[in-house]
């Protein structure tokens, strides 16, 4: 899987998030909740699974992607910064520097 899947699936899980917060603590209509909570949910499953089949994925990445709300934008960060410094190894697992 792409990391652009995860992207946008971490951005729509946030938003989600902060749409059914707003509306129960403003004014709590049953039909943003009802609309807003199973898209939440969704999100929250495709973050984990995308997180999980990104190919440089290392235990950090697949451990922050399952915190809610704010787990994909963690992931994302930990996998930017893995991309970055270069500290992946075979299978995605993190390396030691010596």
């Amino acid at each position: 899987m792409d990391v652009r899947h995860l992207r946008v699936a971490a951005h729509l899980e946030l938003a989600s998030l902060i749409i059914m917060l707003a509306n129960i603590a403003t004014v709590h209509l049953k039909p943003v909740s009802s609309l807003m909570g199973p898209a939440h949910g969704c999100a929250y499953l495709f973050v984990v699974v995308a997180a999980w089949r990104v190919g440089q994925a290392t235990t950090a990445v697949r451990a922050a992607s399952l915190l809610p709300g704010v787990g994909g934008l963690l992931a994302l960060r930990l996998l930017d910064r893995a991309r970055t410094t270069g500290r992946h190894g075979r299978d995605g697992e993190e390396t030691v520097p010596s």
